[in-house]
Order: C-alpha cells, then structure tokens, then sequence
C-alpha cells in the first residue's frame, strides 16, 4: 500500500547535473546512450595466439604480436598466426584466439594440437552495446558499476534527481537531546540519531527538527514546520495511550490516514498518510521498532520520492544455526547475524535494546503462520 500510494501523489521531480565523481548514490534522471560500439572492436578476451579456426590443429607461422592499445597493421593467413593480448583487437584474416597455455611456442613457429571453434574467446565487436544504445533508464541508483558506464562512454556529468529532505520528529516528555545528562526517567534521542542514519544511507537528507512534547499545540507547530520537508518521518506518539497525540495533530492538519497499525512485530502501531501534501510516516518509540518499519516501509516511500523507478526490499536468504521458536500470528522481524550463509537470532530483551541491536548485522522475518523452525531451515533475513 505505501508504495502504491507514493506512487500515485509523487510530486514533480527536481533535478541537477554533478560530476560524475560525485554522483555515487544518487538516482540517475536521464537515459545513458552508447556513443560507440561496447567493445568497439572484436576483443580478445584472452592471452594467447589469435588464428584462422579452419588451419588447426597444426604449426602455424608467428608473424607478429599484439597487444591492448595498440593494433596488427596485417592480416593473418593461411597457416599464420598472431600472438594476442587479453584486450588487443583481433587482426584481420584471424577469427578465433587460442589460450596461451593449449600452445607450444618454438622460435617464429607456435603448434596447436587441438581446434578451436570460429569466435572462440572473442567478444564481437558490438556484442555488449551498439552505438546509441540505451545502457541506463532515468530511475536507477548509481553505483559502482554505473560509474564505470558512465565514464566508458565519456559522460563527465551526470543529471540526476535532488536528494529528498526528510524531516525527523522526535516525540515524547522522556526524550532529551543526546547532550543532555538525563534523569533516572529520561532517555536520550537516539532514534534521531539512527533515522539521519538510515535515511542519509538511503540517499536522502536528514533534517532534525525539536523534540516535541506530549502537548497538541507543540506537536501541531512541529509537525507544520515538518511539511516543508518533501518526507516526514515521526518517532513515537502513535500508540493509543492518554498522552500520545500526534494522531490528532496530524489529523487537525487534515491529514489522510491510510493506515494506523500494521501486523509486524516491532512496529505494530505504524501510521502511514498524507498531509499538507506530503507524505508521512508515523513510527513506535522503541528503538527497534524505529529502525524496522524505516526498512520495511520507509526506505522504499523514500526511493519513490528520490526519483528510484524499482525500490526493492533488501531480503535475502541464510540458513538457520539453531533451532528457533515464536508466538504466530504476526511477522516478527527480531536481530540477528549472518555469517557465513548461517543466521544465528540474537537473545535480546525486547524493542528497547539498542546494545543488542548494535550487535546484529540483520533481522530474522518470521512467517507468521509459523511457531517453530528447525536449524538448517531457509528462512527469510532482512538486510540491516
């Protein structure tokens, strides 16, 4: 439901153009079109001797050597061959490569005793991208591999979506700065902290805004200041307690709720809508429960707004170290590491440990139909 709601209110995309040195995580807003042939000449894709296939097996005649950056001015013949580099173009009249190691070399004379098939280790000219070719759709995140398309068809800039601003609404009477020498019944702002993280992480810009109190008119000028932000992202006041009151903040600013509990677990009493034009999240209190529903809900809502075409969950899949047991009934998504192809649950005292939080590299997701799981099971583990 999130990402079909984005979806169907994204607001007009903003853009730039940067070096492509810093475009690194950001979301690409133009198409990338081949300005050559990829490779641009038929490659060989190993070091050895590059041949006619029709003249093997048998002794050919060395006539020359070839290697990257540089070209053969010949052509091979019959009964000649041309000693290649992993790289070099392949010279006229040869069309297969032979490996250095399936070949004896003896003074200007090399002996093949095996065939070779025609095109063997040679990437045809044209077989990766023709000229004006599209080799990157608007919508993708840059990555490494991006960058290296980028410059391997000489794009200096690159225009590219703005990063979203997302605001950070802190909420509670017991939340002081991270500064601050709290009292026994205080606790500091770390899901502050940890949001700015994961949403810097995920290509957007944090902006922190004051810790609201338990008090509608504070919350309320908080929260309108937050709209001015393309994504706001609240933390705590969302459960039905006597003095939670962000929902009739939001509501008061007209807020569309589109939902105000999900069935996971940390992260049950999770508000999605919109207001004021933009989107909001409204996330539990407890430290886990904040950084799980970001990964599961926000971080996608996040990649619409950034201009990503395809947001996709990082779930991946590790075998269980231990047998495991949990209540059903809800989709639990509990810390955990994964090391080596094994995930191992880590014991924790509940949706407030940060330590053991700190600790996990992942997060186990149960099947909510299911109570026990044997070791060695495949089970489902969200990236942290």
């Amino acid at each position: 439901m999130v990402l079909d709601r984005v979806r169907s209110h994204l607001p007009q995309p903003r853009w730039e153009r940067i070096d492509l040195a810093e475009a690194a995580g950001r979301v690409l807003a133009e198409t990338l079109a081949a300005d050559r042939d990829a490779p641009p000449f038929d490659r060989s894709m190993r070091d050895g001797y590059a041949v006619r296939a029709a003249d093997l097996p048998g002794a050919l005649a060395v006539i020359g050597e070839v290697r990257a950056g540089t070209a053969f001015r010949g052509s091979v013949g019959e009964c000649q061959a041309v000693e290649i580099m992993t790289g070099a173009p392949v010279p006229d009249g040869a069309d297969a490569v032979v490996m250095l190691e399936h070949a004896r070399r003896r003074d200007a004379e090399v002996e093949i005793d095996g065939g070779v098939q025609t095109g063997q280790n040679i990437s045809r000219q044209g077989s990766e991208a023709r000229a004006g070719d599209v080799v990157a759709a608007a919508g993708v995140r840059i990555d490494y591999s991006y960058a290296a398309l980028g410059a391997s068809i000489g794009r200096t800039r690159l225009k590219v979506f703005h990063r979203p601003e997302v605001a950070i609404v802190a909420t509670g009477d017991e939340i002081v700065p991270v500064d601050a020498t709290p009292e026994p019944f205080q606790i500091r702002n770390s899901n502050a902290a940890s949001l700015a993280a994961q949403i810097a992480r995920a290509g957007g810009v944090p902006r922190h805004l004051p810790i609201v109190r338990d008090d509608l008119d504070n919350t309320r000028a908080v929260l309108e200041w937050a709209f001015e932000s393309d994504l706001v992202l609240i933390s705590g006041g969302v459960s039905r307690g006597k003095y939670d009151v962000v929902e009739p903040a939001l509501a008061s600013l007209g807020a569309e709720f589109f939902f105000d509990r999900v069935a996971m677990q940390p992260g049950q009493p999770t508000v999605f809508g919109r207001a004021c034009g933009k989107f909001f999240l409204g996330l539990p209190g407890n430290p886990a429960a904040t950084m799980v529903t970001f990964e599961v809900l926000a971080r996608a809502a996040l990649d619409l707004v950034a201009g990503h075409a395809a947001p996709l969950l990082p779930f991946s899949y590790a075998k269980l170290a231990r047998d495991f047991h949990q209540h059903a009934g809800l989709t639990r998504f509990l810390p955990a590491t994964v090391l080596d192809g094994e995930v191992t649950p880590i014991d924790w005292s509940g949706s407030g440990d940060i330590n053991a939080l700190a600790r996990a590299n992942a997060f186990l997701a149960t099947d909510p139909a299911r109570t026990e799981y044997a070791a060695g099971e495949w089970v489902r583990v969200l990236a942290k």
